[in-house]
């Protein structure tokens, strides 16, 4: 890192990664961070000072659109720490989780028009049956649509999990290991969100908007993303644009996971422009 740079933080989410770039660029830096949500940005904007910190701008907009935002050859460094935050899973009037009572919201930003709700009560068997299967890599995603469809209007967080149990119980030790509304919650917000339409959008802009020798580092938490993340890194360094710093994905270790659980699932790659 270059004390004194300009860095994106892609992803404030809470301000941990921002508060440990902002430490180590100093008063003459600039870091800018970006979120769509707006809570996640005040409880940042608490935490981003400091004696010798740099100066912060916070902006609630998608990391998908740096490119419009950023010109040609502007920061040293990007990183986006990709999904969901922990101020968003753990509140249930988000919606994003299926322990505990919440309406099927799962926006990132309230104010875009698309809810879990509408998705979930409106969409045809088929196209739900699609979401289910292309964004959480749901084998049983027909079965769980059909049953879904059946038990319309379903409006709450706990109901929708109840109707996944129901429909896919698991049926061997791998699928007991994760609860069965798992993958189909990760789906809606996936496509809700437009997450990985977004990805693309960021790492497409990278290249252009880093300095040479500039950083890009993206941290995913499953395989949808980080498939995406790798291809474009990779097709980056063939066309001699970036250069790959990590050819296999950076993971937590077995400490790390154990003082963060959410950790485990995590993978870091990282680029450098050429």
């Amino acid at each position: 890192m270059r004390r004194g740079g300009t860095y994106i933080d892609a992803t404030v989410g809470l301000g941990g990664h921002s508060y440990e770039i902002a430490k180590r660029l100093g008063a003459p830096g600039h870091l800018i961070g970006l979120d769509k949500d707006p809570a996640a940005l005040e409880m940042a904007r608490a935490k981003l000072t400091g004696e010798d910190f740099p100066k912060v701008t916070l902006l609630q907009c998608s990391f998908s659109e740096v490119g419009e935002r950023f010109s040609r050859n502007f920061a040293d460094g990007l990183l986006a720490d990709i999904g969901v935050s922990s101020l968003q899973l753990d509140d249930a009037a988000r919606g994003f989780s299926f322990q505990a009572e919440g309406p099927l919201d799962m926006r990132m930003d309230p104010q875009s028009e698309r809810t879990a709700e509408q998705v979930v009560n409106h969409l045809d068997e088929r196209e739900l049956a699609d979401v289910i299967y292309e964004f959480g890599e749901e084998r049983r995603s027909r079965r769980i649509a059909r049953a879904i469809v059946r038990s319309r209007p379903i409006r709450s967080t706990v109901h929708l999990a109840d109707v996944i149990s129901a429909a896919a119980r698991p049926m061997n030790s791998e699928q007991r290991r994760i609860h069965p509304a798992t993958r189909t919650f990760q789906a809606l917000r996936i496509f809700v969100n437009r997450e990985l339409d977004d990805l693309r959008a960021l790492l497409e802009a990278a290249p252009r908007i880093l300095k040479p020798e500039g950083r890009v580092v993206v941290i995913s938490f499953h395989s949808l993303e980080d498939r995406i993340v790798k291809d474009a890194f990779r097709e980056a360094a063939k066309q001699g644009s970036m250069k790959l710093l990590t050819k296999k994905p950076l993971m937590a270790t077995e400490e790390e996971s154990d003082r963060n659980p959410r950790a485990r699932s995590a993978k870091l790659r990282a680029a450098e422009k050429v």
